[in-house]
């Protein structure tokens, strides 16, 4: 498949749903530093049990609802970038094998977007090696379930520091394959224009998520449909390797339309949007905002 003409949207499914259907637990650095060795064992045993079940839960959740996109919560298995998870990971192999299989079969695409202590473009050396770091073990549990090490199965990031491209691009070179080959830059809304972060991906050779309302932001735009949206949408897509697997993402402002805190629904969408495959839905209500745009949107392409 070279185009995608005539394609439906998939819509994604952002981490949770608005109702209790899918939720993960959760651990605090202070909670489990107040534990003893063989306590902090047990309760990240526990949580990561407790988790991996709720993630069967969320992919069997899409599955009913038809989403085909799913994005997983980078904070699945809390501090399994450190050496008590990293064990206790470990004990998951199967489990994970046979939930990443289900995913699969089922036609699900997993993406993850690590949090926002990945910064490659730091000025700091330590900070860049955390970075690569919290990376590995994404990668890590991605290679557990079974996924592809290619931008099907994407990790998003954000550039990061500012003004600082050539610093990421020395460093997305150098990255290990397993890192690499799933790595993907989103546009932000300060640091790094659409524009910016098209470049390092051309140079990298990593795929491009383009935001609009990251975009609109950016450049102080008025409408989804000024032509710089499609034209960036257009662009993003030459970055993929296969034009199919494009990502993109969509919000609106809660208060303003230039506002970067994310609506409860998607009531304003890019007219080009009916030419991206895959669209993860960044609304407060998650599966609602799915729901309507379906009704909305979708129904009336």
């Amino acid at each position: 498949m070279n185009s995608t003409n005539n394609i439906v949207p998939q819509l994604g499914l952002v981490c949770i749903t608005a109702s209790d259907k899918v939720r993960y637990r959760a651990l605090t650095r202070k909670r489990l530093l107040q534990l003893a060795p063989e306590e902090q064992v047990r309760v990240l045993r526990e949580l990561y049990t407790d988790n991996s079940i709720r993630l069967n839960a969320a992919i069997a959740f899409c599955n009913f609802h038809n989403i085909r996109l799913y994005r997983v919560t980078s904070a699945l298995f809390p501090f399994a970038d450190e050496p008590v998870g990293e064990g206790v990971l470990s004990e998951f192999a199967e489990k994970l094998q046979k939930t990443g299989a289900t995913a699969t079969e089922l036609g699900i695409r997993i993406v993850i977007h690590p949090d926002q202590f990945v910064v490659l473009s730091s000025d700091k050396p330590e900070v860049i090696e955390n970075s690569i770091k919290i990376l590995s073990t994404h990668a890590r549990i991605l290679d557990m379930l079974g996924l592809a090490r290619s931008p099907w199965t994407v990790m998003e990031i954000h550039g990061g520091k500012s003004d600082r491209s050539e610093r990421l691009i020395n460093v997305i070179r150098n990255l290990p394959e397993g890192i690499r080959s799933r790595l993907a830059l989103e546009n932000d809304e300060y640091a790094y224009s659409a524009s910016e972060i098209l470049e390092i991906c051309r140079a990298t050779g990593v795929p491009m998520v383009f935001d609009a309302h990251h975009h609109i932001i950016h450049e102080k735009l008025d409408s989804y449909d000024h032509p710089s949206v499609a034209e960036m949408l257009a662009a993003a897509r030459t970055t993929w390797p296969h034009p199919e697997w494009q990502l993109v993402h969509i919000s609106n402002g809660c208060e303003s339309f230039n506002d970067p805190h994310h609506s409860d629904l998607i009531a304003v969408m890019p007219s080009s949007y009916h030419n991206a495959p895959s669209i993860e839905v960044e609304a407060k209500l998650k599966e609602k905002a799915i729901e309507k745009l379906r009704a909305e949107w979708l129904s009336g392409k």
